[in-house]
């Protein structure tokens, strides 16, 4: 491939992308604008002739016709990693069928968008290359805690069963800590779930009169003057049912910049990021919401019992020292 421009260098940074038969026959260049919505085909192309689209079955031209089993590398900057991978988190169990991390908050569990980052399953993947690794739930980005891995299908589809259907041998508790005293030591809330309608933000859910039934039980676990740490037992499995249900009793979970907010926090995150009014109104870098024990069925027989330890960020206001926000 003739080109003034050098191509990346053989150690730099690149995301890996499958092509499946589905998608088969296509051409490259229309492939990778149909799959990156805010990447132009014209941009696409330079990119090809810079050198930063490559595969190691033939040479790439925007022209190119796609297989399945195609492994495409991008270098491209924004589509591609900026910097080497997080290590893969801490493993609390493992087996021959699953694994069982303790996720760290900020990491995805699964890429979102067309940006390039880091997550879960990609980190997973590499570091189990012998198996067929898949989620077998998902974590918000911002929350830590236990997370379920599987290492073949037949695991992965028995432990998705049991967390949709909620079978009795299985046990999901979060703590989270929350704004204010609680008053009471434990409380259940049956409220139902839907979309609201008195809001910019579309992912904001909130207690409706035509919502999904859901029920949730809080208890205190400590209070901490300003803020109290409740666990939470959820006993169904609604979007943001644990963050709705604590701005529902007037308890917002700490660090949340959706619920128990104005609009204007996360609108403004959104568009600007950390801004000193962001900062202020959110009072902390993340949600304060941690996946802490999990009991679950194993796929071949017996029940795991999980826990997760809270993270630095979360025990730093538990044990009374001033939180980081970097």
């Amino acid at each position: 491939m003739s080109n003034s421009t050098p191509p990346p260098a053989a150690d730099a940074p690149f995301r890996s992308v499958e092509i499946t038969e589905e998608h088969a026959g296509w051409r490259l260049d229309a492939w990778l604008a149909a799959r990156f919505s805010t990447w132009s085909r014209a941009s696409i192309q330079k990119a090809i002739k810079r050198g930063e689209v490559q595969t190691d079955r033939r040479s790439v031209k925007a022209s190119m016709r796609l297989e399945g089993g195609d492994v495409l590398r991008i270098y491209t900057k924004g589509y591609a990693p900026d910097g080497p991978p997080p290590p893969f988190p801490p493993v609390l169990y493992e087996d021959d069928r699953l694994i069982v991390i303790l996720k760290p908050p900020g990491l995805l569990a699964h890429p979102a968008g067309d940006k390039f980052a880091y997550a879960v399953i990609g980190l997973a993947k590499t570091a189990r290359p012998d198996h067929r690794v898949d989620l077998c739930h998902r974590l918000d980005r911002d929350t830590s805690g236990v997370m379920v891995l599987s290492k073949d299908i037949d695991a992965n589809t028995f432990v998705k069963t049991h967390l949709r259907e909620r079978t009795v041998e299985l046990s999901k508790v979060y703590l989270a800590l929350v704004r204010g005293e609680v008053e009471w030591d434990q409380r259940e809330v049956v409220a139902p779930i839907g979309d609201r309608l008195d809001t910019e933000i579309r992912l904001r859910r909130g207690v409706t009169e035509d919502g999904l039934f859901a029920r949730t039980t809080f208890s205190v676990e400590q209070r901490l003057g300003e803020h109290t740490l409740v666990s939470c037992v959820l006993h169904t499995g609604r979007t943001h049912q644990i963050r709705v249900h604590l701005e529902h009793v007037g308890h917002p979970i700490v660090g949340d910049r959706v619920y128990g907010q104005p609009d204007r926090v996360f609108l403004e995150y959104n568009q600007q990021g950390v801004t000193p009014y962001v900062r202020k109104m959110a009072g902390f870098p993340r949600q304060c919401l941690h996946a802490w024990r999990l009991k679950l069925p194993h796929p071949d027989g017996g029940t795991l019992n999980l826990e997760a330890p809270l993270p630095d960020d979360m025990r730093s206001i538990v044990e009374g020292r001033v939180p980081v926000w970097p």
